[in-house]
């Protein structure tokens, strides 16, 4: 199963996920399964994304997309994010 996980520091998180909330269906339109969003526990101004996509194809395109940028910067993104699209291994950890 592959994912886009994105770290982005934000300038006011509350502002950046009224953004993130908005785009909801642009990611369901580009094939994501929908995920999560986790906030850093010393610096609630950075977060991490995590969502599930059918194909690796769709997550790369869609992380190279503008709608992906406006998501990102329109709350107020801070910088460039770390972006990564991953496959989930076989083998599940305990």
């Amino acid at each position: 199963m592959p994912y886009l996980h994105v770290r982005q520091k934000t300038g006011n998180y509350d502002a950046w996920k009224q953004v993130f909330d908005k785009s909801g269906d642009a990611r369901i339109d580009a094939g994501s399964k929908g995920g999560e969003v986790f906030q850093s526990a010393t610096n609630p101004n950075e977060v991490v994304v995590l969502l599930e996509w059918d194909e690796v194809d769709l997550a790369q395109t869609f992380a190279q997309s503008k709608e992906f940028q406006q998501m990102l910067q329109g709350g107020g993104g801070k910088g460039q994010p770390d972006v990564l699209v991953l496959n989930e291994t076989d083998d599940p950890v305990t």
